[in-house]
């Protein structure tokens, strides 16, 4: 095996820790002590889900709580906190607590998967890692504990805590509320404000990734101090959650009783973007109100964090590049900084590739499935986004349209750039040679 991670890129590692995961994920959930009596679960229907769960996506074909029995559970748990940790952060840290030293090849690995500016103290950072998911989840499962015992009772009630806070900071959008109407998700708590805040805490922490928290613990209320991609990770999320929020509360949410109409709209505005859990049924909002949630889900959460989307960083820089075009200005900058033309360039590929990918995808099951368009497309955004919203289509969609479903959710969680560097690795030469420059008009 050390042989074989020596001659494996870190790309390409990523690539394969994963896909072993949704693998022995799969096996373990088409076990008969995973499954209810009364169910049967096909090799496709266990791959989605492990994929999904892996994928911190949330989109599923069986019912969590009526399909797989308290072991199947725990496993789709188990598989939500490797996916939104990452395969090489599990793994390292298990490296750390059983003693081994961690290579070069181990660390640089770790670099890629978290968006890690630099080698340079990654153990620390796993460390950090680890403690800060273990605190936030469990602070999470003991605010909502007394709610869910009241409603279940104290054992149910206590392992409904713990498997939605997981759920919610690593923006799985995984639930357990089928035990009361399938596929309900968190729609009878839409007026409850201690779940919704609880689980909007966890999504929002969860999603702005590890290396701001870390900004966060080291300078605190010093703002200044911060770097530049935590300023603009943090301003863009303020963004996203307030302007669409706007929205949902003046032209959605009219006909909503006051309390529930300010809940709903935060709420919807935050798991929209990577989360997956709703409070309300999302197929009765207008053309214009999916249409928004599937931009949100697009553009997702921030790098280094569980969440999936093509990330607020590039979301950012897009814009920024845009507004640089308008203004004749020669470069994209933030925060006085400028940045340089390779991450413009990586923004711009990053950004055509989900347009693609869910386009494609919401396309080609439109036509194998009959449906409409705009749902289809809803259903892609949110599987390439890792988001796990869905309109009620994916547990009625056929073969062809959940393997299409499982590619886009398994692209979105490993990154494609990711995928495109370990397609190319080894031949990625430098080539100083430039071809000859001419004009080309566009706009």
């Amino acid at each position: 095996m050390g042989g074989l991670e020596k001659r494996l890129s870190s790309s390409q590692i990523i690539i394969l820790g994963f896909a072993m995961v949704i693998l022995f994920g799969s096996l373990l959930l088409m076990l008969p002590i995973a499954i209810r009596d009364g169910q049967k679960v096909g090799f496709i229907d266990a791959l989605f889900t492990a994929t999904s769960a892996v994928c911190v996506t949330g989109l599923v074909v069986r019912d969590t709580a009526t399909c797989w029995t308290g072991f199947g559970q725990a496993v789709i748990l188990l598989l939500i906190q490797i996916g939104g940790m990452g395969v090489i952060t599990v793994a390292v840290a298990v490296a750390v607590i059983s003693g081994k030293k961690i290579s070069l090849k181990q660390r640089s690995t770790m670099q890629e998967a978290i968006s890690a500016h630099q080698v340079g103290g990654i153990v620390r950072l796993t460390s950090f890692i680890i403690g800060t998911t273990a605190f936030l989840e469990l602070l999470g499962a003991a605010v909502m504990a007394p709610s869910f015992c009241r409603e279940f009772g104290v054992g149910k009630g206590i392992w409904y805590a713990l498997f939605h806070s997981i759920s919610a900071f690593c923006n799985a959008g995984f639930d357990l509320m089928g035990s009361k109407s399938p596929y309900s998700s968190l729609t009878s708590y839409a007026g409850e404000g201690v779940i919704n805040f609880t689980v909007m805490a966890l999504i929002v922490t969860g999603g702005i990734g590890f290396l701001t928290w870390e900004d966060i613990k080291a300078n605190r209320h010093r703002v200044r101090r911060y770097r530049m991609q935590s300023k603009v990770i943090l301003s863009v999320t303020a963004m996203l959650i307030m302007i669409p929020a706007i929205y949902f509360f003046f032209f959605e949410l009219s006909g909503y009783p006051l309390k529930e109409r300010i809940l709903g709209s935060l709420f919807q505005s935050v798991t929209a973007r990577t989360a997956g859990f709703n409070t309300l049924d999302l197929s009765r909002m207008s053309e214009a109100g999916q249409t928004v949630m599937i931009v949100l889900m697009l553009v997702g959460g921030s790098p280094g964090s569980t969440a999936g989307g093509m990330k607020t960083t590039t979301f950012a820089v897009l814009l920024s590049t845009a507004v640089s075009v308008f203004r004749h200005r020669e470069h994209t900058h933030f925060f006085g900084r400028r940045l340089d033309e390779d991450t413009v360039r990586n923004a711009v590929t990053i950004f055509m590739m989900y347009l693609v990918l869910f386009l494609t995808g919401g396309l080609a099951i439109s036509r194998v499935e009959g449906l409409g368009l705009l749902e289809c497309l809803f259903e892609t955004s949110s599987a390439v986004a890792t988001v796990g919203l869905t309109l009620g289509l994916t547990p009625q969609l056929g073969l062809l349209s959940r393997i299409i479903l499982i590619f886009l959710m398994y692209i979105g969680r490993v990154g494609g750039l990711t995928l495109i560097f370990a397609a190319l690795s080894g031949n990625r030469k430098g080539n100083t040679a430039r071809l000859p420059q001419e004009k080309l008009t566009v706009g």
